[in-house]
């Protein structure tokens, strides 16, 4: 059955991998972006060329306003999101020490708030059916911790607690809440490493390689599937 697909953050990375995997596979998507004008276009561009149903849309989604905005335009094309992806994210590598009040606040307002809002703002539809995917993107450093990214392993470690505490109060709504924390990907968050850095990396992974966003992009898919009837308030890790 064709579903409709709300992706946040999807120009780039681990989201442009997923909007591709859900069109592909016959879903509707909505590409959500906010700074990343040219990659959204050029996806949906991409998708629509293949014979997709592709929407874009751009807003902060810090904003909750933005938020409503958004999945106004989505049910207006679409209908109701059957399946949101929280991918939007920012990561920042600072000591502990010079981590700003501001920095912290825009950490968590662009990881962890903004998935509160998208997944509040879906549920009316998803409880009205009784039916709905919700997959929080996280991180291994949600898990194990970053030396220097404190806040951001923090707020990927919130993403971890929201997930596994939602599914357990929607779980009785037919609504499944999954999460993924992917290792070391090769995505332009990740371009800052040297190539020292991304050795280092490498050599530490059991399978001696970096990931690919695409490869993050099948775990989210088997979240949304049949396959994973039977699974929610779990934190998959694509790692090597």
């Amino acid at each position: 059955m064709k579903r409709t697909v709300l992706i946040t953050g999807a120009a780039r990375g681990i989201g442009a991998a997923t909007a591709r995997a859900f069109s592909r596979q016959g879903d509707r998507v909505v590409i959500h972006y906010f700074t990343s004008v040219p990659e959204a276009l050029a996806l949906c561009d991409e998708l629509s060329r293949e014979g997709g149903e592709v929407f874009p849309v751009c807003a902060d989604l810090r904003d909750s306003g933005q938020v409503r905005r958004t999945l106004s335009l989505t049910e207006h094309r679409f209908g109701g999101v059957d399946v949101l992806v929280n991918n939007a994210a920012i990561a920042q590598q600072k000591p502990f020490a010079s981590i700003e009040e501001e920095d912290w606040d825009r950490m968590f307002d662009t990881n962890v708030k903004s998935a509160y809002f998208c997944s509040r703002g879906v549920l009316p539809f998803m409880l009205e059916n009784r039916r709905g995917w919700i997959i929080n993107v996280s991180s291994i450093w949600g898990l194990e911790g970053a030396s220097c990214e404190v806040h951001y392993s923090a707020s990927k470690a919130a993403l971890i607690g929201m997930t596994q505490a939602l599914a357990k109060e929607l779980g009785p709504s037919g609504i499944h809440v999954n999460g993924v924390a992917p290792g070391v990907i090769d995505t332009a968050m990740n371009a800052h490493l040297t190539p020292a850095d991304r050795e280092s990396l490498r050599i530490g992974t059991s399978l001696e390689r970096i990931g690919t966003p695409e490869e993050v992009a099948d775990v989210i898919l088997f979240l949304a599937s049949p396959a994973a009837r039977y699974m929610t308030g779990q934190i998959l890790s694509p790692r090597g």
